[in-house]
């Protein structure tokens, strides 16, 4: 089995690759190649790489290069997560938004339409590649913003699965509060891409006791501390918003913060560069601590099982994933791209049915809908008109001056990533 990792020296890299040597029998990975422009971080990752297979004893071979054709050609899963622009687009993301009295973020909001802009026609472009290289061959996109970049890649007609580690990030700290296995939780998670709610914590699988109750009751104040939101919302609404809602339910709070502290790209560069001077020790051979702090967490378990379903493996039936959904939330277009459970196999992934939606969070889910339309349409499309009404139509900014503003610096920032600008 041949796996390509496109974006291969970004510091989450190790992480990934800790996952496929401990779950080895899981996906069996005879190959992996880690592809990315930036030769000498490519290189530090790879070496790093190499020496956490031989320590665990994974037999399998890292290539590093920078020819994406040679990278994909006879792959069986190309994973992608890139970041167009690196940590500098990220830092203006985060920043040029608030001047206007908007959240800074990088896949929310302004900053997050940014990041469309930018990363669709890249995407799109590298999965062309796959496809030539192997028609048959699955795209998992880790790459954000993961609702319109799958979005994208499924209209285009590409084999493709969005993967986002907040339900299994959820998944694992529920099941420490329960005092259980994580395979026994099956969340009801649902919503859209860094807009989801679990509105049931079910044990055994999708069919068993729903205590989310019990877990609210019992274990309500880490919850919401974790989440960085009040206890008593938690108890009106009876679901666990995922932490970007706290964008939306406390959005000034939240821009009142961005405005007085560093911003988070400036943090992760800061971290970037330790990891990397970490990761050029000969000496390594594990992912250090720092590591857990960089984000990402336990996407390699939901990476693994993944693309361990999608290519007939052993790799667990039920995943929480972005696709079609078709049907499954049925005030949605069949072709918007929802964040639910579904059956995965070699056919792909199949949303599993979902409770009717309270109009509380199905009035937002539909919104951000709309705004994803635009964005995407924006994004293939491009022109000042199109980011506009994207904008506009954003929950998180929604005001005509607001909108043309926020149009203005967005492209004035990212100029040099629009073909049309």
């Amino acid at each position: 089995m041949k796996l390509t990792v496109v974006g291969g020296g970004s510091t989450y890299t190790p992480e990934l690759i800790d996952g496929f040597a401990r779950l080895r029998d899981t996906l069996p990975v005879q190959e992996l190649v880690l592809v990315d422009p930036a030769r000498e971080r490519l290189e530090l990752v790879g070496g790093l790489a190499r020496r956490i297979f031989a320590r665990q004893g994974h037999d399998g071979r890292v290539v590093t290069t920078s020819d994406l054709d040679a990278a994909v050609d006879g792959a069986d899963a190309v994973l992608l997560q890139l970041r167009v622009g690196g940590q500098a687009a990220r830092q203006q993301d985060e920043t040029w938004p608030l001047e206007c009295g908007c959240v800074g973020q990088e896949t929310t909001g302004a900053g997050g339409l940014a990041k469309a802009l930018r990363t669709v026609p890249v995407v799109l472009d590298i999965a062309e590649r796959v496809r030539r290289a192997n028609p048959d061959a699955w795209i998992i996109d880790f790459t954000n913003p993961v609702g319109i970049v799958t979005r994208a890649l499924l209209q285009a007609g590409h084999r493709a699965v969005g993967l986002c580690n907040v339900a299994i990030g959820l998944q694992r700290k529920f099941a420490a509060l329960l005092g259980v296995a994580p395979a026994d939780v099956h969340l009801d998670h649902v919503g859209l891409n860094h807009l989801t709610w679990e509105t049931g914590v079910r044990l055994g699988g999708p069919e068993g006791e729903d205590v989310l109750p019990r877990l609210l009751a019992e274990h309500g104040e880490a919850v919401a501390a974790d989440l960085r939101l009040p206890r008593p919302l938690l108890d009106r609404l009876g679901v666990v918003p995922s932490y970007y809602l706290r964008y939306y339910y406390a959005h000034d709070e939240v821009v009142d913060e961005l405005r007085t502290k560093p911003s988070r790209a400036a943090e992760v560069a800061h971290m970037e560069r330790q990891l990397l001077e970490m990761y050029g020790d000969p000496a390594l051979d594990e992912k250090p601590a720092l590591l857990a702090k960089r984000g990402g967490a336990y996407y390699s378990e939901a990476a693994v099982d993944l693309a361990a379903a999608l290519l007939g493996g052993t790799g667990s039936p039920y995943q929480v994933v972005n696709t079609y959904n078709r049907g499954t939330l049925p005030f949605l277009p069949d072709d918007a791209v929802v964040e639910v459970p579904a059956a995965v196999g070699g056919k792909g992934a199949a949303p599993l049915p979902v409770a009717d939606v309270d109009p509380l969070y199905a009035g937002l889910i539909a919104h951000v809908t709309a705004y994803e339309d635009l964005a995407l349409d924006a994004a293939l499309r491009g022109g000042r008109d199109r980011v506009f009404r994207a904008l506009l139509a954003h929950p998180l900014v929604g005001q005509y001056a607001y909108a043309e503003q926020l149009t203005d610096r967005l492209i004035a920032h990212n100029r040099e990533h629009l073909a049309w600008a």
